[in-house]
Formats: C-alpha cells, sequence, structure tokens
C-alpha cells in the first residue's frame, strides 16, 4: 500500500492562520498604540522641513490618526469599556491642540479636534468588524491547540 504525502496548506489557509494568531496578541497591539501615540505627537508638534507622507487635507490626516490609535486601542483591550477609551483618545488629541498652542509653527484648533473626533467614532464603528474576527481568532487558535 502507498502512502500519501500530506497536502500542503492552502497559502490562504496558513495566512489566515498567522492573521488570527496575530489578532490575538493584545501585547503587540499595546505596543503598537504606544510607538503611535509618540510618533503622531511628534508629527504633531514637529517644524521639519523634510517632506512627510500625508494626506492633502491636514483634517484627513487627524482623522486617519484617530481612527488608528482608536483601533488599536480597542485591539489591545477589547473588553475595555468605550467611555474611557474615547475619554482618553479625545484628552491625547486636546493635549496636542494644548501643547501647539505653545508652538510658533503650530495653533489651536477645534476643527482638528473635530477630525480627531470622528476618527474615533469612525473607529469605533469599524471596531466591531474587527472585535468578532479577534474572537474567532480565539476560538481558532482553542481548536489548532485541541488537535492531537
Amino acid at each position: 500500500m502507498l502512502s500519501q504525502s500530506p497536502q500542503p496548506e492552502h497559502p490562504m489557509k496558513t495566512m489566515t492562520l498567522q492573521l488570527f494568531y496575530l489578532i490575538g496578541k493584545r501585547p503587540l497591539w499595546r505596543g503598537a498604540l504606544a510607538l503611535s501615540v509618540v510618533v503622531i505627537f511628534m508629527l504633531a508638534t514637529t517644524s521639519s522641513p523634510y517632506p512627510i507622507p500625508s494626506a492633502p487635507s491636514d483634517k484627513v490626516n487627524h482623522l486617519l490618526a484617530f481612527l488608528e490609535l482608536t483601533l488599536l486601542a480597542r485591539l489591545g483591550w477589547p473588553r475595555a469599556r468605550l467611555a474611557p477609551v474615547i475619554l482618553a483618545l479625545a484628552s491625547y488629541g486636546l493635549a496636542i491642540e494644548l501643547v501647539q498652542t505653545q508652538l510658533e509653527h503650530r495653533t489651536f484648533s477645534v476643527a482638528d479636534m473635530l477630525a480627531d473626533a470622528a476618527g474615533i467614532g469612525l473607529g469605533l464603528l469599524l471596531w466591531p468588524i474587527l472585535g468578532r474576527l479577534q474572537v474567532h481568532a480565539r476560538h481558532q487558535r482553542q481548536k489548532l491547540r485541541q488537535r492531537p
């Protein structure tokens, strides 16, 4: 009787399993959030003469930055209550604007804070998709651990 060699896994299945693995790595997302907070603060306060890749509109930059921060916060702390997350992110946006009042090359902008709030809101709207993916990832990892 001929023995059959195991068939290689489909590349998409392998990528999916890797995504499931990464989605559940809360320390990774927490570290990414910390790094993003530092980089965003640096970008918000720099008077850099070198070009920084960004959107054509400053408001789009704010929206995208706070969308990212919101999703990273939720991935890092998926069970956290919403109010503290929203308050922390909005406070960070306010802190940036207050620091900018002390800089010659920056100014305080309510419109920037509104764009930050829109990014937070969009992140919260998208969170259920990532949250379901995170729960599904946890179930997939448990299934993999139970295999003999």
